[in-house]
């Protein structure tokens, strides 16, 4: 008897018809011999809607009260999910974020799982029921107050129970087929990898990928949790996430995919005096109010002062530029420059270790493409580079033909979002 967590997204258990699909196959698990835990998304665009009425309701809603506001979408599926596992003739048990013993941190809307108490799933799996859990959520170590994980958060709620239950499996169900080597609404021709490790997946998840969140992907390799993604609306095997691809029968291949990042901002910081700790003042700054730094430039100094350039999530911008700002004089920079029209194109493969000429190959193509770069990073397996956000589908789907990544047909969103 195998133990499998099960996590469907908000495509998946948008309607009635979807749901009554979805309780199906999780039936299905369970009559095949498996012991069955499941974690849902709030349904279709729930979440949304639910931002849209606070805002409605107050321009800057308490953090404490937006996320109970929003844990009642997962708390939604996850009834209607148990009604409709029941009348199957299964016997299905809901639960809270909280009452599945995931516990966090205090901070609203970004909490960090901290542990996982999974005693009442654990004794309803014992007694032969299929545990329902609300992701995305979980309840305060110190204040016991209802938090929320941020963006993929029922993703990391999966994960974060699998490991606690030392599950066989996590299977993580979307309206794709699995990995794909593109965003298959960007370059149809993208094909579907049945292997890929959590090194790549990583990579990729960081930069622009969304069929996986990075926490997740982080959550799930640090226990050790295998990790398949799957189409809820067909029963394909998917993507298998393994450590090492010699865990399959797979050869390595060069390049696993390619992915685009249209959600970040680049500030340019002119005229920083070019001396000691001038710099480590800039990043100081923007630690102290929470802001994650992606690529960074130091231009060549001349006469006695550089520019700095960083690259940050659009929503962080105007708080990095008035922090910046308040500590002008401190720093003793010219200017501040804000770009919200950039986009980052990211080239990932385990295999670029092994082979020479991955880098010439992709800038060449990107030149004939007549996409400018503007900045580059680059890791052991992976190349980024910055360029307008009108440039970035141009760019992916010339990088994904140029390295043979196209496949025959046609990729297939089956319910149009990609998650």
């Amino acid at each position: 008897m195998a133990l499998v967590v099960q996590k469907y997204g908000g495509s998946s258990v948008a309607d009635a018809a979807s749901i009554k699909r979805v309780a199906q196959r999780i039936v299905d698990a369970q009559r095949a011999g498996n012991q069955v835990t499941v974690v849902v998304s709030a349904m279709g665009d729930t979440t949304d809607e639910l931002l849209d009425l606070a805002q409605q309701v107050s321009p800057d809603p308490p953090a404490r009260e937006l996320d109970m506001l929003l844990t009642a979408g997962e708390r939604m599926s996850m009834a209607v999910l148990a009604m409709a596992i029941s009348d199957l003739g299964a016997e299905a048990r809901s639960y809270t974020g909280s009452q599945a013993g995931l516990i966090t941190d205090r901070y609203h809307g970004q909490a960090r799982i901290i542990d996982v108490t999974p005693g009442r799933i654990q004794a309803a799996l014992d007694e032969g029921a299929i545990p329902i859990v609300a992701g995305f959520q979980g309840v305060a170590q110190d204040t016991k107050d209802i938090t929320t994980l941020g963006r993929g958060g029922s993703d990391t709620t999966a994960v974060a129970l699998a490991a606690a239950l030392d599950a066989d499996i996590c299977e993580i169900y979307t309206d794709v087929d699995g990995v794909f080597s593109a965003d298959p609404r960007i370059v149809p021709a993208a094909r579907q990898v049945p292997f890929i490790t959590y090194e790549e997946m990583l990579e990729l998840a960081a930069h622009g990928a969304k069929v996986l969140h990075l926490r997740c992907v982080e959550y799930a390799r640090r226990f050790n949790v295998p990790l398949r993604v799957r189409s809820s609306f067909t029963d394909k095997p998917g993507t298998l996430i393994v450590h090492d691809l010699e865990e399959s029968t797979m050869e390595q291949p060069i390049i696993s995919g390619v992915s685009q990042d249209l959600s970040e901002a680049k500030i340019t910081v002119t005229n920083v005096p070019d001396r000691p700790g001038m710099a480590a003042l800039v990043f100081e700054t923007l630690a102290a109010i929470g802001v994650n730094l992606d690529m960074i430039v130091q231009n060549v100094s001349a006469d006695g002062i550089t520019d700095i350039t960083f690259t940050l999530p659009t929503a962080d911008a105007e708080k990095a530029t008035e922090a910046l700002q308040l500590r002008g004089d401190e720093i003793g920079f010219g200017a501040l420059y804000t770009d919200l029209e950039i986009a980052k194109v990211s080239l990932v493969g385990a295999g670029m270790r092994s082979h020479p000429g991955v880098s010439a190959t992709f800038f060449r193509t990107l030149a004939e493409a007549g996409v400018n770069v503007e900045m580059i990073s680059t890791s052991e397996i992976r190349i980024s580079v910055v360029t307008r956000k009108d440039s970035a589908a141009a760019a992916v789907k010339a990088l994904h033909t140029a390295f043979g990544l196209d496949a025959e047909g046609e990729a297939v969103v089956y319910a149009g979002t990609g998650r």
